[in-house]
């Protein structure tokens, strides 16, 4: 038996938005005691922010809406602080793919970007982030802030017909406007990892450090690359000593979190959770799906999904510990002081919830 948290009685409940809108896919970010939180739900994006590090949040309110908005397997929308700007990314489309397909996505879905420069009172209209139309249609995609506010987002890419591929774009003006888009990996054997979302971090110096599940020689393994400039790349290296061998998507990326001059990894092998350092041998946690990850100068933390509900990992505690009984697809975001916040779904509602311990 997992032991469980103190605090579980002060989350905050958002959704469902309507009988046919569960909310989905809660993503945070942070910048001192203001938290900025998006989440998916029906057609919509919804956004709310708390001004006291998760204690209270505003009721949400819609930023966009479109016919298909992908909202299952981590493909919900993307938050960050750019300085004082935030900026809200997701998948959106008109059309669905041919056929009927299992995720419901669009067969010309684009990455959009909104913005707001007053702490989310209103929005700007949807700016394009791919420069070919229905490129990142599988729905799958990650944002990063640096401390000067610029912003890059990565994707799996389908453009030109072939595999998946993975690209990016960075902007220097809070996501007003975009770059070329740049190739950052093509798998030697045809496509990377079908359906499994990539993770993005920028360091306090600038570097920015992807990681996606790459598809090499029959395995799904976890692979990064580095880059200064977001335009050209580091050779991939692969994470982990270990590798899967799958003939299948697991749907399931894991995360990258930065404190200081550490960099810390989480992602799932076959049914375990692994926490990883580049460089360094992988450590096997528990059993589960779905993880994401945040650190502060204690080190990392890790929550995830199991059939038993969503675990976390803490640094400094020998075993994992129970969040909450049931629940899905967790976000964390660190915040000042060490503290962390975590949200997941629960029965189209979304749960936030200060860890606390």
């Amino acid at each position: 038996m997992f032991p469980f948290l103190l605090g579980i009685s002060l989350a905050v409940q958002f959704g469902p938005m309507a009988p046919d809108a569960p909310a989905r896919e809660p993503r945070m970010a942070a910048s001192g005691s203001a938290v900025a939180l998006a989440f998916g739900a029906g057609k919509g994006i919804y956004f709310s922010a708390s001004p006291d590090s998760g204690a209270t949040f505003s009721p949400p309110v819609k930023i966009a809406e479109a016919k298909i908005v992908p909202l299952t397997r981590h493909r919900g929308p993307r938050i960050v602080f750019a300085g004082h700007t935030i900026v809200i990314t997701a998948v959106m489309g008109r059309t669905p793919a041919e056929g009927t397909h299992a995720h419901g996505l669009p067969s010309d879905g684009d990455l959009i970007a909104w913005h707001s420069d007053n702490g989310g009172k209103t929005w700007s209209k949807g700016v394009v982030i791919n420069d070919v139309p229905g490129a990142p249609t599988e729905g799958l995609h990650a944002l990063a802030a640096d401390a000067r506010g610029g912003l890059f987002a990565v994707w799996l890419d389908k453009r030109g017909g072939h595999g998946t591929m993975l690209y990016g774009a960075r902007s220097a003006d809070g996501g007003r406007t975009w770059s070329k888009n740049v190739s950052i990996y093509q798998s030697p054997e045809g496509t990377i990892c079908e359906c499994c979302h990539p993770s993005v971090a920028i360091d306090s110096s600038g570097q920015i450090l992807v990681m996606w599940r790459n598809w090499l020689a029959g395995s799904r393994d976890m692979y990064l690359v580095r880059s200064r400039d977001g335009i050209s790349f580091s050779k991939p290296e692969k994470l982990g000593t270990g590798t899967w061998q799958l003939n299948a998507c697991p749907m399931d990326g894991g995360g990258i979190a930065i404190s200081g001059d550490r960099v810390f990894t989480a992602w799932r092998r076959e049914g375990e959770i692994y926490l990883d350092t580049p460089g360094e041998k992988e450590i096997a946690i528990d059993a589960g799906t779905d993880v994401a990850i945040a650190a502060t100068s204690a080190g990392a933390y890790a929550v995830w999904s199991t059939p038993a509900g969503v675990r976390a990992m803490l640094p400094g505690k020998p075993s994992p510990v129970a969040l909450a009984p049931k629940g899905s697809f967790p976000a964390i975001v660190a915040l000042p002081g060490g503290r962390v916040l975590a949200a997941w779904e629960d029965d189209g509602k979304i749960q936030v919830v200060p860890i606390t311990f």
